[in-house]
């Protein structure tokens, strides 16, 4: 809320202590006294709850606001602390020393193409609670205020400061000194200023590139990579094209390939409105974006648009700024504050959007908000307590929650697929085990070993032996024969209905003869096997198989890819399969619910 109500250049800065007062004193009465809370599952209806802060998560510049220490200068790195890696170039500062951080024996501490020199120093120290505590008692306590007769004056820091502005309100809270991760880096903003300098590099946007002129004559002053100096030639000064560059056809390639890429609905945004229309760099793109062009496009987009190093070096990721820099302790801190989906901005920037959208007066944004969020609070609340009505049933292929989409159409199979359909869904009910292992049983005492082939005869012959002996049961009026498994057990209609997209599970499918006409690609299927192995594949058509008394099951068939190592290989969590090649052609049917 501090961020919308108190946005632009005359933010607060180190004195948004004051606005946090009152948080900081209800927060100190929530762990001193508690408070009195009513829970039916106590005796008296009443307990003493606490309440503690467990972390903040915010953007790098708002990080340094509440911890305090400043995230600019040769020490802006919160967690390196006093020992940052960093060095003063041309007009900027930039960190470095990342080799710092492999294992002692890695090849790349002793490679001269990094700075010249050989890497020997051990990782920066890692400060304690103690340790900060120690530095925090040197700072000096400031006024806060911005007009100079109320601690508007700028004062230098002493060396003994280091880079400590001030001590956090937060130390007021008792517990605070000893928690390790206070202020989580937040990935959201890291992996956006990350991605922007990556594709501004890759494609030479002079606004955006890290390939400046600064940063070749950098290169010069420090005395490498002499093939990329700058040199006059005449009266021009001249710039060697950089393997870590695109030339203008592969920028062109690379554009084409992210305005070409559909995405299954709701994953990402309409990437094709974010490339220029010459195809020379790419426009308007937000957090989310950024967020699936590093983690899905990006790999695959440059792999064959630069060398093998280069694309590595990418996909490892290597760059000097405070924000690369950063990402070096993205792993500490996921250990210590567990998965990345708790501690990013996501799920507060959807949050603020929907306050933002309370405001019918621009004027008054504040009191727009209140109300709104109070009629939603008040009225367009759904009941807490509603759990909702979960329908129970004996079997569990009855139990998939699809909702067909789209024009129903009817579709008549012919015999033999219609026995695979049926096969497939006794097969794959875990209820019908006891039923499939008795009939093998008896065709083995039927048929001599290595005579037939036992798994095909039980294939053709087990509906019909099923629906025999659950009638029979039914007959003797057996307690287990219930109206669903009579159901199961019997045909199904010979015609079938066929939709052209459907829900499952809260993903969304489509046929891929309506995928073509999208802007979206919903018609990927993986399916994951007995043992590890994946299968992949497009989906053809979605049938839904009626039986009696009104019960169905809904079928995906798919055309499936060769996954051997001829047609697929997998480098770098990067999986490439070759479409051209079809496998299964006489197994094509799965269940909706195991298609992902």
């Amino acid at each position: 809320m501090l961020s919308l109500l108190i946005p632009g250049p005359q933010s607060p800065g180190k004195d948004i202590d004051v606005f946090l007062r009152p948080l900081i004193d209800e927060l100190k009465e929530l762990w001193v006294h508690g408070l009195d809370t009513r829970d039916a599952a106590y005796e008296n209806g009443v307990f003493r709850m606490r309440a503690a802060l467990l972390w903040t998560v915010n953007d790098f510049p708002a990080r340094s606001s509440l911890s305090g220490w400043s995230g600019q200068g040769y020490r802006a790195c919160p967690t390196c602390n006093e020992d940052t890696p960093s060095m003063r170039v041309i007009e900027k500062t930039a960190y470095f020393g990342h080799r710092r951080f492999l294992a002692t024996n890695h090849h790349w501490r002793s490679n001269l193409q990094f700075d010249g020199c050989t890497e020997r120093k051990r990782p920066p120290r890692r400060f304690s609670t103690t340790d900060i505590l120690e530095q925090l008692h040197r700072v000096k306590t400031g006024i806060p205020g911005k007009h100079p007769n109320y601690g508007g004056v700028k004062r230098k820091r002493g060396d003994d400061e280091l880079n400590w502005r001030k001590k956090s309100i937060f130390y007021e809270l008792p517990y605070w000194a000893t928690i390790e991760l206070k202020h989580n880096l937040d990935v959201m903003h890291i992996e956006k200023n990350v991605c922007d300098s990556l594709l501004g590099t890759l494609l030479a946007d002079p606004h955006k590139s890290k390939d400046t002129d600064n940063a070749r004559r950098d290169l010069a002053k420090l005395g490498i990579r002499h093939e990329l100096h700058l040199f006059e030639d005449g009266n021009k000064l001249m710039k060697p094209a950089a393997d870590y560059t695109f030339s203008e056809a592969n920028r062109r390639k690379f554009c084409r390939f992210i305005r070409s890429v559909k995405f299954p609905d709701g994953f990402a945004s309409n990437m094709s409105k974010k490339v220029a229309q010459n195809d020379s760099r790419l426009l308007g793109l937000k957090s989310h974006d950024c967020h699936v062009i590093m983690q899905r496009l990006l790999p695959v987009g440059c792999r064959s648009l630069v060398t093998k190093n280069i694309w590595s070096t990418i996909v490892e990721l290597s760059f000097f700024d405070i924000m690369i820099h950063l990402v070096l302790h993205l792993p500490e801190e996921a250990i210590l504050g567990g998965p990345v989906h708790m501690r990013w901005m996501y799920p507060f920037e959807r949050y603020l959007k929907r306050l933002k959208d309370y405001v019918r007066n621009a004027a008054k944004p504040e009191g727009s908000i209140a109300e709104g969020y109070v009629v939603d609070e008040a009225f367009n609340r759904p009941d807490r307590n509603d759990d909702g009505m979960h329908p129970t049933r004996q079997l569990s292929v009855f139990e998939s929650q699809c909702k067909p989409l789209g024009k129903q159409s009817y579709v008549e199979l012919d015999n033999n697929d219609r026995d695979k359909a049926e096969f497939y869904i006794l097969n794959n009910s875990p209820e019908l085990e006891p039923y499939l292992n008795e009939h093998k049983q008896e065709l083995h005492v039927r048929l001599r070993e290595g005579c037939l082939n036992i798994n095909e005869v039980h294939r053709t012959e087990f509906a019909g032996w099923f629906f025999e002996k659950i009638y029979a049961m039914h007959r003797m009026q057996a307690p287990e024969v219930t109206t669903k498994l009579l159901s199961l057990s019997s045909k199904t209609n010979m015609v079938v209905s066929s939709y052209p997209a459907c829900i499952v599970n809260g993903v969304r499918f489509v046929t891929h003869d309506r995928d073509v006409r999208l802007r979206t690609q919903n018609s990927g299927v993986s399916v994951s096997g007995t043992g590890q192995e994946m299968f992949y594949g497009q989906l053809q058509q979605i049938l839904e198989f009626s039986y009696l008394n009104g019960f169905s099951v809904v079928l995906f068939r798919c055309k499936w890819f060769k996954c051997d190592s001829k047609h697929m290989v997998t480098e770098n969590n990067i999986t490439s399969i070759d479409i051209n090649g079809e496998a299964y052609k006489d197994d094509q049917f799965i269940l909706a619910s195991q298609a992902k």
